[in-house]
């Protein structure tokens, strides 16, 4: 027999073949019988060396023709089969429809974005825009913006992860201050402003600190703002998020980009003030740090320091969050256990 007729003849053979399969074992045993690299088109093919330089195009397009067809087909069987054996799978199932049904378990919003969320509902019904921003960011408006040029020794505290030599992770969302006072017209009114967001430094991670941990810095900058505005400000938020009841003291401070720079304390929403464990009997609390924006910041983003004032803060979301409900584990914000995040589901 020619090659041709040995390829039409494993082809009548291997599709009737094909469609006597009963199982997809039966099924794969042909096609290594008939394509492998053993198999009897293989060995068929074989036959091509005594074959002339124009005869061999015409045999290997009937042997290409076969395995497409051929493939096809089995595709098509497979098919079959795996519906057949899926019905006859269904039929041995039994469904008792007065079982019940198994409870889906809700989750809930994260501690850290209900305080979050919190937060901005405050400064938002105080006429505050929330203003997103970048976690990678430029050392200009990381440090140089906010008033620490190059070599400043404060820089040191707020050591950061480097992605280049002028750009890094971010260490506060402070660049958002900078960058919205860029962008806002001062022309058709003052500037309100919170930015919310993760920020990152270079710290050992224990029950205290973190690596990563999230801020929200306010900003005001309007025409003859004083600290008046601030304490004002910071004592409605206060008393918002920790009682009517609570005080503030103010203790001098000092940031790069606040002149004057105060610390924030509040007195012990536990004990009264009177001293527990909670304010290390000091009968205090320390809450945030704020100050008068410092004229430098101000003339950065071309306006004019003895026109304008502003007043600035940042508290910590964590914090915050430990301080209301009693956690004494930063970490259990990060480390996922349904267990910790269970005791606040909202």
């Amino acid at each position: 027999m020619s090659l041709e007729e040995n390829i039409e003849t494993l082809r009548q053979r291997a599709l009737k073949a094909l469609k006597e399969a009963t199982d997809e074992k039966a099924l794969n045993e042909l096609r290594t019988v008939v394509l492998g690299k053993k198999g009897e088109l293989t060995e068929i093919l074989k036959g091509m060396k005594s074959l002339s330089q124009e005869e061999r195009p015409a045999i290997g397009g009937l042997a290409n023709a076969f395995r497409d067809k051929f493939g096809v087909a089995f595709d098509a069987k497979k098919q079959e089969l795996e519906t057949l054996a899926m019905n006859a799978a269904l039929k041995k199932e039994s469904l008792d429809v007065t079982l019940p049904g198994n409870a889906v378990k809700k989750g809930s919003r994260h501690i850290l974005t209900q305080t979050q969320d919190e937060i901005e509902e405050i400064f938002l019904g105080m006429g505050y825009e929330v203003v997103d921003g970048y976690e990678v960011e430029t050392d200009h408006y990381n440090f140089e913006r906010m008033n620490l040029p190059k070599d400043h020794p404060a820089r040191d505290m707020q050591d950061t992860f480097y992605i280049t030599n002028e750009t890094l992770l971010r260490t506060h969302t402070s660049p958002m201050q900078a960058r919205t006072m860029d962008a806002h017209d001062f022309s058709k009114g003052g500037l309100r402003m919170i930015a919310p967001g993760r920020v990152y430094r270079r710290d050992t991670d224990d029950a205290t600190h973190s690596h990563q941990f999230h801020q929200i810095e306010g900003l005001v900058v309007d025409k003859n703002i004083t600290m008046a505005d601030l304490k004002g400000t910071l004592d409605l938020v206060m008393k918002k998020m920790f009682g009517q009841d609570r005080e503030l003291r103010w203790r001098p401070s000092y940031f790069p980009f606040t002149e004057p720079s105060v610390e924030v304390d509040i007195s012990c929403f536990k004990c009264g003030g009177k001293g527990c464990n909670v304010c290390k009997h000091t009968g205090w609390i320390e809450i945030l740090g704020a100050g008068m924006v410092h004229p430098n910041v101000l003339e950065m983003s071309g306006l004019d320091a003895s026109v304008y004032s502003g007043f600035a803060f940042g508290l910590g979301q964590e914090r915050i969050a430990m301080l209301r409900y009693g956690i004494n584990d930063i970490r259990g914000f990060y480390q996922g256990d349904v267990r910790f995040l269970e005791q606040f589901g909202k």
